[in-house]
């Protein structure tokens, strides 16, 4: 007999005990409700913490041109040949960059495009945190 099975079997069997006989049986509580795991994406990247970096991060132009073929492809949308990508940062507490998360913008391949760009930017270009926690951070990708 399968778990789900003798699970049955055994809330079945409770249900037809008298209500003084019920008193006697083990009551299992509810698991309490989880905490916000500091892996868990935030929702709200407006409220996270600016990320910093030890250098000031260069943004070549010749890394837009990915963007700007995608755009002129049309599996993206950009106004202005300028398309903004906003991600969210785990860094742990000694600095290292954990997880990127990038704001969807209707375009995955800028998305995670932009994800690989910033993993660059911020190797060994971070300072430790104190604790793990989410930063916010964007990329903006402009051409002629």
């Amino acid at each position: 007999m399968n778990v789900i099975a003798v699970a049955l079997a055994h809330i079945a069997q409770v249900a037809t005990f008298a209500p003084a006989e019920r008193e006697h049986i083990p009551q299992v509580a509810a698991p309490a409700a989880p905490e916000m795991s500091p892996t868990a994406v935030p929702g709200d990247l407006a409220a996270l913490p600016e990320l910093k970096f030890r250098r000031r991060r260069m943004m070549p132009r010749a890394l837009s041109s990915f963007v700007r073929d995608e755009v002129a492809a049309k599996r993206c949308e950009a106004a202005d040949n300028r398309l903004r990508v906003n991600l969210a940062v785990l860094v742990a507490a000694d600095g290292q960059l954990r997880r990127i998360h990038p704001q969807a913008i209707g375009c995955p391949t800028v998305e995670q495009y932009a994800s690989g760009v910033m993993l660059s930017m911020a190797r060994a270009n971070l300072s430790p945190v104190g604790e793990t926690r989410w930063f916010r951070t964007s990329l903006v990708f402009e051409w002629q």
